[in-house]
């Protein structure tokens, strides 16, 4: 069996202890997590009040995550009885069974998880941090809330290592022993290779799963949440004149819904989605780049994602503990001392395991590798925060031009989202670039000319997924300031429906806007690392096709085509993202119109009147899940079909028009709408009622977060999951494209 290459006895310590950090990683991270909920929940909820609308916010989230999670399922277990029809039964009927089919669910419902699990702890966290707040103050509601965001990420990144490390072991004990000559009458050079193929092609069917899962829990959250959002805010602020999350408001609970279902269980589902598609990709690329190279080295290129990766956890509780501050810091100040701090260990901890794991000279020329994509997040972190920031330019023009119409305030965002793309691709391209470039020369100075002619370029390709791996080596932390903000956001609402002191709400308020710039900068972090895994989904993809890369020139008439069409994907997803905002917020803004007119006493304010909230909730959450059926269906018939007409050169060419268009796309969405949302912020505070000039500026500024907000939340977070859903589709099926016979 394949698992008899783990009890080598040679180096069958090395392995264990590899393996036995990675385990000891994803149970500890869980475990920490299951304290932190612990903790969280011995935390009072406040007055009757604050509780009953908590208790509000989290029935709307359960159900809606129950309906949509049946929706999905219906959909996934069809799909994967195709899998073991298409791909699977092949190899059962010639006695090499697979089981990418099991794979695939298990990815599905295992992103699902994740997602659920941090919708539950956001929704304990929430109105206990807004009555830590009230009773104690800004800097233990804000550790409430940073504790909250932490639960997702140990969750997220804890279950994916320990679904990726399980399966991976799983996959190792049941791969069927054979002899030489089974392996190359079954199309294999030798028995090694049969063993890691069979093992490469049945894991990636996780990753599918997960990819699959997250992109329609994403969406469909994205599309409930901003639908709530645009509804509560047009009619609510603009029409009313009420002030946000205001009681009379019927949008408002299926907004701070929105906020659980969306940015964090939707996300939840995606960042699992990232880290066990990030984890596979680059051991399927170490299957393919150290195949003719001595065992022990290729089960430690293996390892080497998911050693990095516990690391990272361990860097991330370490850093969780420099999330300390002073009453009077700013909220930001206190949070980004945790990333550097996080980001500083971390740099440590990956030199330790590249000198585990690489020893000798190449040691030094891959741990830069691994500190190249270390240090490109922290650019990309800082680049993001300029353009969304309300203390930087960017953000103060959006909100100067809100002061001539809505007009002006769109133009100004728009050209500020499509100019803040420069220097994140910049940084990604020197990051590609750079590693590859290192790892190219590595094996060259340090063999000399003793070096195989091939092995440079195929360093120079694991150089780039150590860049990779060093950028998601910080995981825990950035999932953690992203949980952080939904949860903030919550709190301001619950603040404001409970009709807490205005000291309260003040300080609420400044931790939401803090969650705003924690929100942006970890969806650029996402783009980036969604870039560089793109690369390796690309790389492993030529090498499971076969294709040389002179094979998917532009000048091929399939890959052009390919490219086109990949690039014509983002923008029709796109399209149809916005869309569903537009289509399921237009219900939304009737039915709070209609109470507002229909309920007598509402808009005044009189005691005992109160609106239907429900009937908001229940309009978001059929909208939502009608509206992302065909954008989520399109992303995975398509790459099918493309392989199907045009052949693994196709399918590469829209792998590269998917990967470019996508990157470019989500980064002008996610910044820009951020950008967008903090000029509004920026706005408010401006706002005076003896000035109706400065009303007339917010209402404009108002207006042009209604468009922000399906960029940042719906489309833009969306299109990173469908760059990797296409990549994990491409390699899942590139072995059965390979063989069509009209492509031959």
């Amino acid at each position: 069996m394949a698992f008899e290459l783990l009890l080598n006895p040679d180096c069958f310590g090395i392995y264990l202890i590899f393996i036995l950090i990675t385990i000891a990683a994803a149970v500890g991270s869980i475990g920490f997590a299951f304290y932190l909920i612990k903790k969280i929940r011995k935390f009072p909820e406040g007055t009757e009040k604050m509780m009953e609308i908590a208790k509000a916010i989290r029935g709307g989230a359960n159900t809606y995550l129950r309906t949509q999670y049946s929706t999905i399922l219906k959909i996934g277990i069809p799909l994967s009885i195709i899998l073991f029809i298409a791909i699977d039964l092949r190899g059962w009927i010639i006695g090499f069974p697979t089981f990418i089919f099991l794979a695939f669910l298990i990815g599905m419902v295992c992103s699902l998880a994740s997602g659920w699990i941090a919708m539950y702890t956001a929704t304990l966290s929430n109105v206990r941090t807004t009555n830590q707040v009230k009773e104690k103050g800004l800097k233990e509601g804000l550790e409430t809330a940073f504790d909250g965001g932490m639960v997702m990420g140990l969750c997220v990144v804890g279950l994916s290592l320990l679904a990726v490390i399980v399966m991976y072991l799983f996959f190792s004990l049941i791969t069927p022993n054979v002899s030489i000559a089974q392996a190359v009458a079954a199309g294999y050079a030798d028995i090694a290779e049969f063993q890691a193929k069979n093992i490469e092609g049945s894991i990636i069917g996780l990753a599918f799963g997960a990819s699959f899962a997250a992109l329609f829990a994403q969406l469909g959250g994205g599309i409930y949440t901003k639908a709530a959002d645009v509804g509560a805010d047009l009619v609510g602020k603009v029409e009313a004149g009420i002030p946000e999350d205001d009681p009379r408001n019927a949008g408002v609970i299926a907004d701070n819904v929105g906020d659980n279902v969306g940015d964090i269980a939707g996300r939840g589902a995606d960042l699992f989605e990232s880290a066990t598609g990030e984890n596979i990709a680059t051991m399927v690329l170490a299957i393919t780049i150290f195949m003719t190279v001595p065992a022990p080295y290729r089960v430690l290129a293996m390892l080497f994602p998911l050693v990095a990766r516990s690391f990272g956890i361990f860097g991330a509780i370490i850093g969780k503990f420099f999330v300390k501050g002073k009453e009077t810091d700013d909220p930001w100040k206190i949070l980004s001392k945790g990333l550097y701090w996080t980001t500083a260990i971390c740099a440590v901890f990956m030199a330790i395991v590249c000198g585990l794991m690489f020893p000798g000279p190449i040691f030094g020329f891959y741990f830069l590798c691994v500190l190249i994509g270390l240090g490109g997040s922290v650019l990309i972190g800082l680049i993001t925060l300029y353009y969304t920031d309300q203390n930087y330019r960017p953000v103060m023009c959006i909100s100067k031009a809100s002061e001539t119409g809505t007009a002006t305030n769109i133009i100004s965002g728009i050209s500020f989202g499509l100019e803040s793309t420069a220097l994140p691709i910049i940084v990604i391209a020197i990051s590609i670039l750079g590693s590859y470039l290192i790892g190219y020369f590595a094996p060259i100075i340090v063999l000399g000319a003793a070096v195989p002619q091939e092995l440079p370029f195929l360093s120079g390709i694991w150089g780039t997924a150590l860049a990779t791996i060093g950028m998601l080596s910080t995981c825990v932390m950035i999932l953690a300031l992203d949980g952080y903000g939904p949860i903030t956001d919550n709190a301001g609402g619950i603040a404001e429906m409970a009709d807490l002191d205005e000291s309260v709400r003040e300080k609420t308020d400044r931790l939401d806007a803090c969650g705003n710039t924690t929100k942006a900068l970890t969806k650029g972090y996402a783009i980036a690392s969604a870039a560089l895994a793109a690369f390796i989904l690309f790389e492993a993809f030529l090498q499971i096709a076969g294709l040389s890369h002179l094979a998917v020139s532009i000048a091929f008439p399939y890959v052009t085509v390919g490219i086109l069409l990949g690039g014509l994907l983002v923008f029709v997803f796109a399209s149809f993202a916005m869309r569903a905002v537009g289509n399921a917020s237009q219900d939304m803004i009737k039915e709070i119109r209609r109470q507002f007119a229909e309920i007598p006493g509402l808009r005044e304010g009189k005691e005992g009147v109160k609106p239907d909230y429900n009937k908001c909730v229940d309009i978001s959450t059929k909208s939502s899940l009608r509206e992302m059926i065909l954008p989520g269906s399109l992303c995975v018939v398509v790459p099918i079909v493309v392989g199907f007409v045009l052949g693994n050169q196709g399918l590469g060419g829209l792998l590269m028009g998917t990967t470019i268009t996508g990157i470019l796309m989500a980064l002008f969405l996610n910044t820009g709408g951020a950008a967008f949302d903090n000029a509004k912020k920026l706005r408010k505070t401006m706002k005076d009622s003896s000035k109706p000039e400065t009303i007339d500026a917010f209402n404009a500024a108002v207006c042009g977060d209604t468009l922000g907000d399906p960029m940042k939340d719906t489309a833009g977070p969306s299109i990173h999951v469908l760059i990797k859903l296409v990549g994990t589709i491409s390699l899942q099926f590139a072995v059965i494209f390979a063989i069509l016979p009209w492509l031959a």
